[in-house]
């Protein structure tokens, strides 16, 4: 795993004083702050803003801790940072932020869904997606374009996109030999190659200049999965190892002191990143992680290394018991955050939260 040089700067203030009346009694430690009500300034720059709904409430207030927790841990020099990002964001026009993550060396490791490390790429090409009012969907495919919600592309540039992986395929099939075998990983970085050799400036090519390894473990649930199939039509087959993948993940956790992680959505992706906390030990004889420090629990051998950090962006609700809407302090109980660490939970759209967050990161650090 790269050295990551990071930027110094003062740590970020958390909450103000408490108030009178919480030195004491029941009520110390509860109360951390007063609120202050927003105050509408012109000209007033995306940071100072969302310092300032830090001192308000409900997800405003989370929002802000999210951006405290997320520059914490990238100036952290001991912390590696994973981003999980699932649900059709690239589509929606967030893949230039996880781009800029990548760029800027903010993040060591990438766990994406599919969908959102192709598409981007549609762009990426020249082509576009489109914004919907209205239209019937047996026309919208009669006429050639598929909806997200209230946006749209066009099927042509879908098809191009998936030929040009296939392309991929049947170049490194050739190259090989045989039938290649290999993890995600490793196939994603030589995609990013041949991206980054043409021109085409996604996040798989980003990915690669920077040496952030981008792991997919349901790579073909995705045009990935349909340029395998269109590579197999021209007589070319090639094998993505799902078991490689998941080694090769957890063998990063000897050369890791603490991780921080942030989850866009939920899904594959967040599920993925979480075990690192919680199952790397099952590698080894003794259920330890040589050279690490880990917790041990009661009537197990295993060891665990919780995250230090946790940002989730979600709009699922943990009442129902999935994964995606599984609060990060329910991951306290399995081992997966630590007890005391900087974690917090932001329920909202993630083309809403997102780009403020990353616009008050920017800010923040100055990049």
């Amino acid at each position: 795993m790269r050295d990551l040089q990071r930027k110094s700067m003062v740590r970020i203030s958390h909450s103000g004083a408490s108030p009178e009346g919480t030195q004491g009694g029941e009520g110390k430690g509860f109360l951390v702050g007063r609120v202050e009500a927003l105050e509408v300034v012109p000209h007033r720059g995306i940071d100072d803003l969302v310092r300032a709904m830090g001192k308000t409430g409900f997800q405003g207030r989370r929002l802000s801790e999210a951006v405290e927790i997320i520059t914490e841990m990238i100036i952290d020099d001991d912390v590696t940072v994973f981003m999980g990002y699932a649900g059709s964001l690239s589509v929606a026009g967030q893949w230039r932020i996880i781009k800029w993550f990548i760029e800027n060396e903010y993040i060591d490791v990438l766990v994406p869904t599919g969908a959102n490390i192709s598409e981007d790429i549609v762009e990426a090409m020249g082509r576009s997606y489109y914004q919907l009012d209205g239209g019937d969907d047996s026309y919208l495919f009669k006429e050639g374009y598929n909806r997200y919600f209230d946006l749209c592309g066009v099927e042509s540039d879908y098809f191009e996109m998936t030929s040009l992986i296939a392309d991929f395929i049947c170049d490194l099939v050739d190259a090989e030999g045989g039938e290649p075998c290999m993890s995600s990983r490793e196939f994603l970085r030589r995609f990013g190659g041949f991206l980054d050799g043409r021109g085409i400036d996604c996040i798989v090519s980003a990915a690669y200049r920077h040496g952030v390894d981008i792991f997919c473990p349901a790579i073909v649930d995705s045009p990935y999965g349909d340029a395998i199939l269109m590579a197999y039509g021209r007589g070319r087959r090639i094998r993505i190892d799902n078991a490689a993948d998941y080694i090769e993940f957890m063998s990063l956790a000897e050369r890791v002191k603490e991780t921080g992680v942030i989850y866009i959505g939920g899904g594959v992706p967040k599920d993925f990143i979480q075990l690192f906390a919680v199952t790397p030990d099952l590698m080894y004889d003794r259920f330890e992680i040589p050279g690490r420090k880990g917790l041990k629990r009661k009537g197990v051998k295993e060891t665990f290394y919780p995250h230090k950090y946790a940002v989730q962006i979600t709009t699922d609700s943990p009442q129902w018991g999935g994964l995606s809407g599984a609060t990060l302090e329910e991951g306290i109980s399995w081992g997966k955050e630590a007890v005391g660490g900087r974690i917090v939970t932001v329920y909202c759209d993630a083309t809403i939260a997102l780009p403020i967050i990353a616009h008050a990161v920017a800010e923040r650090l100055g990049s």
